[in-house]
């Protein structure tokens, strides 16, 4: 179990913003909420993840918002989840006694639903645990990113104001110039209170909160238990699918890449974006990880979204979409936020969704055909959908585009995207064979190997000696480690030993991957190591037959999480500072592909995965170790 202590002087903390790692998280499948190990709400969007913030001190300690309960003196504080769920428990220890914080979103199965019953209701417990604490809880909501100052409605115990309403178990001290709710409140051994947030239309303000968490805890653990992994990292595994699950809205399947926007690459840089939407690459390899890990029944909402989705697109696809049909991607930055430590401009909205990214293909249609082999769906019903992107497919796979990691500096071909137009053709071609369906696999077989043989003379590099980015660029791309994972190539092919060797020479430092070294970007600054990409540069080891040394970059990567288990999507290899949107789903979902294939391995003594869709699943990521060698980056010239 993880746990983490922190210092605080009463209140002072509140006027400094805490490390991206000191934050955990609390969500209902309709949203989520960041909670430090202080007790302080800092983020917190209603009632969906896109909704405008009502919290937002992480992305100005002044202007944010935010919402603390807490010893009124000084105190210690750890804190970590309840077993199997994403229930979290704050202790603080003063010298006057012990209570602890047990922080959840209100969540239950529905038997009426498909998807889980959310009330929209935040809810903390206070409980004394040794002596008498005296307590201060302080709400300062923000509606609107801040942009709105709310009149409270004053009754007492339960404040309305703008769309929301907020219960305390002592009636709220009310400040109408600064616009602050305070309660203070003492609590004995023995004692539990309660508070609850939620939207002003919930059907029951005052609800039993003991029953809502025995009902929540029963949710996640009846979830979590679904996994069928049981090797020696079923607690990362089981760690990393909740928080998965928790970044899937579950009205409509649709999977965010992270419930934040704009937590910083580089603390001061411009590199901030708002990832609270879907992207079809990190849904497509997040479907990966949990059907790997044994979640998922064979109806998964995750393709119902799929194929609304692809039905109004009917040929070419988008990178990313809205949770929901009316949400918006028109990106906007919030020039009056100071943002995560002085990190600027703070954005809503992405303008990546007007680009072009091949590889988008290949891993929607890898996703479909990983989940039809593992006999969770079947892929019929969403044939006359597929059927043209496949021809889409064929008549596009020539032109260029922006690539896997987005970059603003102009399009090329990228080899990783042409790789994945291959896979996507082959995807189809089985199922489309092996079910019977309609469509010309003649000519998708003929294009699938012009695209293979053009990626095997075009992006292999004679000076890099291993794949290059693109067929422009004389540069690596770590990116190209998936091919073979995702069937591509052989992982004991020479050119694939050799990328390997190149990417650990050049862009490996402390142990930790960068995507690149030199890109198009069109963004000024610099980045972290990227999780994943350490992830999948140890499952490329694994298929390289390089399994004690993927082995020990695992377990140095999984201690690199923070101390609920958690990553983000960067890392700072010098500092160890975890950078960017929080909790990743991208990171999260390499603990479980990672931890499944050196099980599989284990198992078999082989490496040799028995379905390149197995490999493929067991191939997108990982969490966190040390390497057995630490190597410094060397940029290539």
């Amino acid at each position: 179990m993880h746990n983490a202590t922190s210092c605080s002087k009463s209140l002072e903390h509140l006027l400094t913003i805490p490390a991206i790692s000191d934050y955990g998280i609390i969500g209902n499948c309709h949203t989520a909420a960041l909670v430090s190990r202080t007790g302080s709400i800092d983020w917190l969007c209603l009632p969906r993840f896109d909704s405008p913030s009502l919290f937002a001190r992480i992305l100005d300690v002044n202007q944010g918002g935010f919402w603390t309960i807490q010893p009124a003196i000084e105190f210690e504080s750890s804190h970590h989840y309840l077993d199997a769920t994403n229930v979290l428990k704050t202790t603080f220890t003063c010298n006057t006694g012990k209570v602890q914080l047990l922080d959840f979103m209100e969540v239950t199965d529905s038997h009426q639903t498909r998807h889980p019953h959310a009330p929209r209701r935040l809810i903390r417990i206070i409980e004394g645990l040794e002596g008498q604490v005296d307590l201060i809880s302080i709400c300062v909501p923000r509606p609107n990113y801040a942009q709105l100052v709310p009149n409270f409605e004053d009754s007492g115990a339960t404040v309305l104001f703008d769309r929301f309403q907020i219960h305390a178990p002592t009636p709220w001290q009310v400040d109408p110039q600064a616009h602050t709710l305070t309660a203070q409140f003492t609590l004995q051994a023995g004692e539990r209170l309660a508070f609850a947030l939620a939207m002003q239309d919930s059907s029951t303000p005052h609800i039993n909160a003991h029953d809502a968490l025995e009902s929540a805890i029963a949710f996640w653990q009846h979830w979590a238990n679904q996994c069928t992994y049981q090797g020696r990292y079923r607690d990362e595994v089981i760690r990393s699918a909740l928080a998965l699950k928790l970044m899937t809205y579950a009205p409509s399947g649709a999977i965010v890449a992270a419930p934040t926007t704009s937590l910083p690459e580089e603390i001061g840089g411009e590199r901030n974006w708002d990832y609270r939407y879907t992207w079809i690459r990190d849904a497509s390899f997040t479907l990966y990880a949990l059907l790997l890990a044994g979640y998922l029944d064979n109806e998964s909402p995750f393709f119902d979204w799929l194929k609304q989705t692809v039905q109004v697109e009917k040929t070419g696809i988008q990178i990313l979409y809205p949770i929901t049909a009316d949400g918006q991607t028109v990106e906007q930055t919030l020039d009056y936020l100071q943002g995560y430590r002085n990190s600027r401009p703070v954005r809503i909205g992405n303008n990546a969704v007007g680009q072009v990214q091949l590889d988008v293909y290949g891993e929607v249609l890898s996703a479909v055909h990983f989940a039809w082999k593992a006999g969770k769906y079947d892929p019929s019903g969403l044939w006359d959908d597929i059927c043209p992107m496949l021809n889409w497919i064929v008549d596009h796979w020539q032109e260029p585009d922006n690539g896997i990691w987005e970059v603003r500096g102009g399009e090329r071909h990228f080899v990783y995207g042409k790789a994945m137009l291959s896979i996507a053709l082959n995807c189809g071609i089985d199922m489309a064979k092996s079910l019977n369906l309609s469509g010309d696999c003649d000519r998708w077989q003929q294009v699938h190997d012009a695209i293979r043989a053009e990626v095997l003379e075009k992006g292999w590099s004679d000076q890099l000696q291993a794949f290059k980015q693109s067929y422009e660029d004389e540069t690596l791309d770590a990116a190209n480690l998936l091919l073979p994972v995702m069937g591509f190539i052989d992982g004991t092919d020479p050119r694939m030993i050799s990328t390997i060797d190149a990417t650990l020479q050049h862009l490996v430092a402390n142990g930790l991957c960068y995507r690149y070294r030199r890109a198009p970007e069109g963004v000024k600054g610099k980045e972290s190591s990227f999780v994943l990409c350490t992830f999948w540069l140890i499952n490329a080891l694994i298929l390289a037959n390089r399994v004690d040394e993927a082995a020990a970059w695992f377990e140095q990567m999984l201690s690199r999480s923070t101390s609920l288990g958690l990553f983000a999507e960067e890392i700072d290899p010098e500092t160890g500072e975890q950078l960017g949107n929080f909790p990743q789903a991208f990171s999260h979902l390499g603990v479980i592909n990672v931890a499944v294939s050196l099980a599989h391995i284990g198992h078999t003594g082989t490496v040799q995965l028995q379905h390149k869709a197995a490999a493929a699943a067991a191939g997108h990521g990982g969490s966190g170790a040390a390497a057995a060698k630490q190597r410094q980056a060397k940029p290539l010239a």
